[in-house]
């Protein structure tokens, strides 16, 4: 699903946020990508999901190439993946519902399917009864599981997590953990990033440990 061949990330000014990394994992896999804060691992999901675009080396996702990839593809590539964020990125100006459609009418979908798609994300993340409200008027776990909903209402083949519990206590983090298991066992590739060692080592998932841009353990970097 990705594949990382000797790939770098350099930013005006010279800063160097990734450094040759190369790793392959496997389609329908999960893993988690560690490191301490600023090592590079929301440099790296941005790279896939084609918000930030390398500097060298080749990147490939779900088979293509997308360092070499025309203008009018990136909108095809990026509907096969959904984006979660440590701080949500959601609207408070419109409901729960609106937030978790935004994907689908971007993507052009018919009014009927984006309610039926939107109901069943939300019923599967157990925000149906929450439809109506503001994102504001959550706690931060529902503020989060409404993120996950809008990352998976188009059905992605793959789903990347940057800090997803970086803000949740340890029982709610184990819940949004194990969100991410269901998915995973459906057949979607995930990729986390998080500090959350504890947490990551009470799981049973390859890890990928990024320090100062480079991958920690080379040899251990398929997953």
């Amino acid at each position: 699903m990705i594949q990382f061949s000797n790939v770098s990330k350099r930013y005006p000014g010279g800063y160097e946020a990734l450094s040759n990394v190369s790793f392959h994992m496997e389609k329908g896999a999960m893993a988690f990508l560690t490191g301490h804060s600023g090592a590079g691992k929301s440099t790296l999901l941005k790279l896939v999901a084609l918000i930030e675009y390398a500097s060298r080396g080749q990147i490939m996702v779900d088979g293509e190439n997308v360092t070499r990839i025309s203008r009018r593809r990136i909108p095809y590539i990026r509907r096969k993946i959904g984006f979660i964020f440590q701080d949500h990125h959601l609207l408070f100006d419109r409901s729960v519902f609106d937030n978790v459609a935004l994907p689908l009418i971007i993507a052009g979908y018919r009014h009927q399917d984006i309610g039926r798609r939107v109901r069943a994300a939300l019923d599967k993340l157990g925000l149906l009864s929450k439809e109506r409200l503001s994102p504001i008027t959550l706690s931060g776990g529902e503020q989060q599981r409404v993120g996950i909903a809008r990352a998976v209402v188009n059905k992605p083949m793959l789903l990347l997590a940057d800090e997803p519990t970086g803000n949740l206590d340890p029982d709610l983090s184990r819940e949004i953990m194990s969100l991410f298991s269901l998915f995973n066992d459906v057949g979607v590739s995930v990729l986390i990033a998080s500090h959350d060692i504890p947490l990551i080592e009470s799981l049973d998932y390859p890890v990928l440990s990024l320090e100062e841009g480079r991958l920690a353990h080379p040899e251990a970097g398929a997953a």
